[in-house]
């Protein structure tokens, strides 16, 4: 079962605060350290509240097959946890616990679910290729060893560590391994997807994954590779009717042409069109989406039926898009937990840190295109006599 927060509390506002924070690169040492406290603090809160509550309102899940359900080694584990008061140095955690977290951050983050974001288990590289050219013409027995070979690329993702900080409260060790279970997934899995969305959306590319929002063509400065962002290719207005129309058509236009050496080439972009925006932004497009049918309904649409969702990574004033698919994202290795002992002391809790290997990177600069917003409220009156649908 996925936890769900509350979008209205301390925990959403120190939540907000944190992705501020994050996103601004002046931001001081200590602004960020203090933005970590208190959202930890927070987190430990609400899913020690949130684990309380179900604990109360689901007793019997267990006998009936329920969410609550461990496996003999995951039992094993986690009362282990219980009788040493906490995990040990570099501890891993069991396998099924590992891959709940990994379904735990799809279904609950979206934006995760849409970048196609791959679970390799205990593996940390992989090959990947291109799908247009595994097939080559030749002449019978001719050489096309070294056509196949640029098709395909191996990426490691070992060089990347995600670092999840999990504040265990004393008094959970006393509830038994099935909830100290679910705290500990929760607590990850809530962490983990700041830090991946973060690095998804925006990251730098050093020490980090190259974000949706950076340009491929980087350079090098003083000997690390720099990724700036990528311009805006344009202005939204999301205007009812045939303007936004025409803006969304210029859209998948531009996501839809890649390049293939020096050839361009139309790529089947149906369905996998994805439209990000900052939260505060999705209300205005929403709003300029919205008309009224002649049933006195409101309805919500938008021509090309782009995936939309959000995150509070892409700047306000911006809308980013991207191709399912076109974005390498994953982690691998197995996920260790070790007691961190240096700063960030906690009130009543032990913090520890669930360390797990990720990258990310697009795999076409042209599949991923960011637009400037100018959004202002709708005057259109404009009615429908059916459902509107996507163009």
């Amino acid at each position: 079962m996925v936890m769900r927060f509350n979008n209205q509390n301390e925990f959403s506002e120190a939540k907000k605060n944190l992705t501020s924070v994050l996103s601004n690169p002046e931001s001081s040492e200590k602004q960020q350290t203090e933005a970590f406290s208190n959202y930890f603090d927070e987190l430990q809160r609400e899913v020690t509240k949130n684990i309380t509550s179900q604990m109360q309102d689901d007793m019997f899940s267990r006998s009936h097959g329920g969410a609550n359900d461990l496996s003999g080694q995951e039992r094993k584990f986690f009362n282990a946890v219980i009788q040493e008061g906490g995990f040990k140095d570099n501890e891993t955690l069991p396998v099924e616990t590992q891959e709940r977290i990994f379904e735990d951050l799809q279904q609950s983050h979206p934006l995760l679910q849409h970048l196609g974001i791959r679970n390799l288990g205990a593996v940390t590289e992989f090959i990947y290729g291109n799908p247009e050219g595994a097939a080559v013409w030749g002449p019978l027995f001719g050489d096309i060893k070294g056509q196949l070979n640029a098709t395909f690329r191996k990426e490691s993702i070992s060089q990347l560590k995600l670092t999840a900080f999990i504040p265990i409260s004393n008094d959970m060790l006393k509830l038994g391994p099935v909830w100290v279970e679910r705290y500990v997934r929760t607590m990850i899995v809530e962490a983990m997807s700041v830090g991946l969305e973060q690095g998804f959306v925006a990251g730098t590319g050093n020490n980090q994954p190259i974000g949706l929002l950076k340009d491929l063509g980087g350079s090098v400065v003083d000997g690390v590779m720099v990724y700036p962002d990528k311009a805006s290719v344009g202005t939204l207005t999301f205007e009812p009717g045939r303007t936004t129309i025409n803006e969304l058509k210029g859209v998948v236009e531009k996501l839809s042409i890649h390049t293939v050496g020096t050839e361009e080439r139309v790529r089947n972009i149906a369905g996998k069109v994805v439209m990000v925006t900052n939260p505060f932004d999705s209300f205005g497009i929403k709003a300029n989406s919205t008309v009224q049918n002649a049933a006195g309904s409101y309805v919500s649409s938008l021509p090309f039926n782009p995936i939309f969702t959000e995150s509070m990574f892409v700047p306000q004033g911006k809308v980013l898009f991207f191709v399912k698919g076109e974005y390498l994202a994953a982690i691998g290795g197995e996920m260790e937990v070790k007691k961190y002992d240096q700063t960030l002391a906690m009130d009543d809790a032990t913090l520890y840190i669930a360390k797990q290997f990720a990258t990310g990177k697009p795999l076409d600069n042209q599949a991923v295109q960011v637009y400037n917003l100018n959004i202002a409220p709708s005057t259109s009156t404009t009615t429908t006599s059916t459902t509107t649908s996507g163009v």
